[in-house]
C-alpha cells in the first residue's frame, strides 16, 4: 500500500520540488492550499484550508503516514508577524498530526538561521518552534531540517544576484571574509524524501548544505563568476548604512502597498552576520544522502 505525505506550503518555491520529488517516488501526497487547484496527477491531493484553521488541518493530516511542515513566514515587518507563523502554526500542524492517529513521522523544515536566534524575528522564530516540536512530539518521530541559502528553478531571492554575477557584477552584503553556504532545491527535496523512506530517522537538528570544502566567501563565488563567463566581474560592496535605509524604506512601503517587507533592520543583522558556513556530516551519516549540485554546476547548466 502506498504512503502518503502531507505536505504545506506546496504552493511555494522549496514545497514544489519536495511534491514533484516525493511523486517521483510514488508516493500519494497531499497538499494544503488556501485557494482551489486543479492537478493533473493522480496521486496528488490538494486540500482548501491554512495552518489558522483547525478543521482544514484535521482534514488535510487525516489518514496520512508522514507529514512535511514547509510552509514558514520569511517576511515580515514585526516579530508577531514570524511568531503566528512559524512558531504557532507550526504547532497547530503538529497537534492536528498527532491527533490524526496515523502519523508516524514529522518533518520540520526549519532554517539555519536558527543556530543563531538572537540575530533576527525569523532566526528566533525557527528556533522556538524547533523547541516546542520536540518537546510536543512524543509518539512522532520527528526531523528538523536545517538548510542554508536554497537557490534553484523558481527562487526570487538569490537568482537577481547570480543573475548579476553573469553579468559581471556581484553585490556583497557583508565583510568579504564572510563564510556562506549554499543548497540548491533539487538536492534539498531528495533529503526530505530521503529522511522519509529511512529505517530509523533520528530526531535531531540536521543542517543543509551543498558540501563545498569550507564553503564559499564573496571572492570565491566572484571567481566562479569570472570563469563561466571567461571575463572579470567586479566585487562591488553595499555599505551597511545603505543597507540600513533600503530597510526603512522598505518597511515603511510595506505600510503603503500592504505587503510584508523582505529586507528589515531585523534582516540586516541575519545578512550581515560572518558565519553562515555548515556541514551535512551528520545527516549524510544517518540518512545516505549527500548533495549533487554545487554552485558553479548549477550556474553553467542554467539550474537558477
Amino acid at each position: 500500500m502506498k504512503r502518503t505525505v502531507a505536505v504545506t506550503g506546496g504552493t511555494g518555491f522549496i514545497g514544489k520540488h519536495i511534491i514533484d520529488n516525493l511523486l517521483s517516488r510514488g508516493l500519494n501526497v497531499r497538499a494544503l492550499t488556501r485557494s482551489s487547484r486543479n492537478d493533473p496527477r493522480s496521486n496528488i491531493t490538494w486540500i482548501r484550508g491554512e495552518l489558522e484553521d483547525l478543521e482544514s488541518l484535521a482534514r488535510f493530516v487525516d489518514g496520512a503516514n508522514f507529514v512535511v511542515h514547509c510552509a514558514g513566514q520569511v517576511r515580515g515587518r514585526s516579530e508577531d508577524i514570524f511568531a503566528q507563523c512559524n512558531v504557532a502554526g507550526s504547532l497547530r500542524v503538529m497537534q492536528a498530526a498527532k491527533e490524526s492517529g496515523s502519523c508516524e513521522r514529522f518533518l520540520f523544515m526549519s532554517s539555519l538561521a536558527a543556530r543563531y536566534p538572537e540575530l533576527s524575528w525569523y532566526a528566533n522564530s525557527k528556533y522556538i518552534a524547533e523547541q516546542h516540536l520536540v518537546d510536543m512530539a512524543s509518539g512522532i518521530s520527528l526531523g528538523i531540517f536545517r538548510p542554508t541559502a536554497v537557490y534553484g528553478p523558481g527562487d526570487k531571492e538569490l537568482k537577481p544576484l547570480f543573475s548579476w554575477l553573469l553579468r559581471g557584477i556581484l553585490l556583497r552584503f557583508s565583510s568579504i571574509e564572510t563564510r556562506l553556504s549554499l543548497l540548491h532545491v533539487s538536492d534539498l527535496a531528495e533529503a526530505v524524501s530521503q529522511w522519509l523512506t529511512t529505517e530509523q530517522p533520528h530526531t535531531h537538528p540536521y543542517e543543509l548544505c551543498d558540501g563545498a570544502p569550507n564553503g564559499y566567501d564573496w571572492n570565491r563565488i566572484q571567481e566562479i563568476g569570472a570563469s563561466i563567463r571567461n571575463s572579470s566581474v567586479q566585487l562591488v560592496g553595499v555599505p551597511l548604512p545603505l543597507l540600513k535605509l533600503i530597510a526603512n524604506v522598505s518597511t515603511l512601503a510595506s505600510y503603503l502597498i500592504g505587503k510584508e517587507p523582505m529586507l528589515t533592520r531585523s534582516k540586516i543583522r541575519e545578512l550581515t552576520h560572518p558565519d553562515w558556513s555548515a556541514s551535512n556530516k551528520f545527516l549524510s551519516k544517518h540518512i545516505n544522502w549527500s548533495p549533487k549540485i554545487d554552485l558553479e554546476y548549477a550556474l553553467r547548466n542554467g539550474l537558477f
